[in-house]
């Protein structure tokens, strides 16, 4: 093992990291933040979900008549299909 070696190397960077120093204190500490147009975008449309009803009345109503009427008909062929497919 070189020990002569990884001393240079640690000799140059030390004397790099140094200069660094120096520099960095002349910039400014400021953070910024800008949103993409992909970004907004999206925060459009999770916001218009969020304010969106989880039930939709409107077809709930016309399905809840028809139950409460009896007139409600499932087709039983279209019924077992379904079932059969999600297993």
């Amino acid at each position: 093992m070189r020990i002569e070696a990884y001393n240079q190397v640690q000799q140059i960077y030390n004397a790099s990291s140094k200069k660094h120093v120096g520099a960095s204190e002349k910039i400014s500490k400021v953070d910024g933040f800008q949103m993409s147009s992909i970004g907004k975008d999206i925060q459009v449309a999770k916001q218009a979900v969020a304010n969106a009803p989880d039930i939709r009345e409107d077809v709930v109503a016309r399905l809840r008549e028809k139950v409460q009427n009896g007139t409600y008909d499932i087709d039983n062929d279209k019924f077992a299909d379904k079932l059969l497919s999600k297993l």
